[in-house]
């Protein structure tokens, strides 16, 4: 959970010239020409606080902040058969900083693990025949950062029934990715210049299907098989075992994970949606999870509508998990990562979504502004805020 500001304003005069050509009634006219259907600029802020750094055993600082901007195209044209063709682009950037990066060398004052940048962008084509409910599509990504880069792919199916009440969806996402091996500074072989590296790959397949049972309740069943293989420790995490010594975190080299969920949306008139979610989460590491999400968007105005929300989640935990000093050389994988131990969370908040009849700013087709606002709490002692702006042009 991590991401604000540098919302882009700049852009708004550019995209609202643009916009002074393009129909304003588009629902039964259809382009044959590449148009320019939405922009959404999102930008984020997010703030955490803990005690149990896995970068130094389990103790120590998680301070971190990081903010988060992406722009995200959508174009769309009609073919000549009537096959609608969509260009989703989207590019994003993140800035961090975090105090358990700046402990990989515990000597340093601040290390060069103390800030990063990360870059990613993604395109996504959609080939939808809208009198046969199909929809064929594939997408590609990238993600960048001082010591980790990710490249993904994605294909995708999705079949609508005869009555366009129901959709069957199948996705196959796979990611090749690349770790700077960056060892805590007391484990470095001496004299060692540079990082090693290590292969991870990730390869997922989803299933999902969702159906308008009534003009009041919709509901979506879905499931997930994902399997890694490579390098899944993070080589900068210490462990401290029994007799005081340190060493590198060790896990195994592969991992099948199975998460199933259902979704459900139940209008209530034109004004009140109540959206709740249910997932369960089991894995070759032991641990189990369970997630409940709430959130109730209530329409105050023709303009305005807040959305309070609350998530609950638990976990079993990981069965090569312990704290700080009590692993033991018996143990042949071993973690003192927080995110992998027994826990209970809660996150909640409010968003806030105004559509003024004008424009938001008074620019006519930049017509929604949402702002969100999310507190996390932990019971092993980790709180975090996040803050986001989203700005819609359509």
């Amino acid at each position: 959970m991590k991401r604000i500001f540098i919302t882009g304003f700049a852009l708004l005069a550019l995209f609202q010239s643009r916009a002074q050509n393009v129909p304003t009634d588009s629902t039964s006219y259809k382009s044959k020409k590449l148009k320019l259907e939405e922009v959404n600029l999102v930008s984020s802020y997010y703030s955490q606080d803990g005690n149990n750094s896995a970068v130094t055993g389990g103790i120590g600082s998680e301070h971190l902040t990081d903010i988060a901007n992406t722009i995200d195209v959508k174009l769309v044209k009609y073919g000549e058969t009537g096959i609608k063709h969509t260009f989703d682009i989207e590019a994003g950037i993140d800035h961090y900083t975090s105090a358990s990066s700046d402990m990989i060398d515990l000597s340093a004052n601040s290390s060069a693990s103390s800030s990063d940048n990360r870059f990613y962008p993604s395109l996504t084509y959609l080939r939808e025949n809208e009198e046969k409910g199909r929809t064929l599509g594939i997408g590609v990504s990238s993600s960048t950062e001082f010591d980790y880069q990710s490249f993904g792919g994605n294909i995708s199916f999705s079949q609508k029934t005869k009555d366009k009440n129901g959709e069957f969806t199948a996705k196959f996402q796979t990611f090749i990715d690349q770790l700077k091996l960056i060892e805590p500074v007391e484990l470095r072989p001496p004299g060692q210049e540079g990082y090693g590296s290590a292969n991870r790959n990730t390869f997922a397949g989803t299933l999902s299907y969702s159906q308008v049972i009534n003009k009041d309740l919709q509901i979506m069943l879905v499931g997930d098989v994902i399997s890694q293989n490579g390098y899944l420790s993070l080589p900068f995490h210490r462990v401290y075992f029994e007799d005081g010594s340190v060493h590198q975190e060790k896990m195994p080299d592969t991992r099948l994970k199975i998460p199933l969920g259902i979704r459900a949306s139940y209008f209530f008139g034109d004004n009140v949606i109540i959206r709740a979610y249910y997932r369960y989460y089991t894995d070759d590491w032991s641990l189990k999870a369970h997630t409940a999400d709430l959130e109730i968007p209530v329409k105050l105005t023709q303009a305005f509508s807040v959305s309070p929300f609350y998530r609950y989640y638990t976990q079993t935990g990981t069965k090569y998990f312990k704290p700080y000093g009590e692993h033991t050389p018996a143990d042949e994988y071993y973690t003192s990562n927080y995110d992998l131990s027994k826990f209970d969370s809660s996150f909640f908040g409010m968003g806030m979504k105004f559509t003024p009849l004008n424009g938001v700013f008074g620019l006519k087709h930049w017509n929604t502004l949402e702002l969100r606002y999310g507190h996390y709490t932990r019971t092993t002692n980790i709180t975090s805020d996040i803050i986001s702006i989203n700005i819609k042009y359509k």
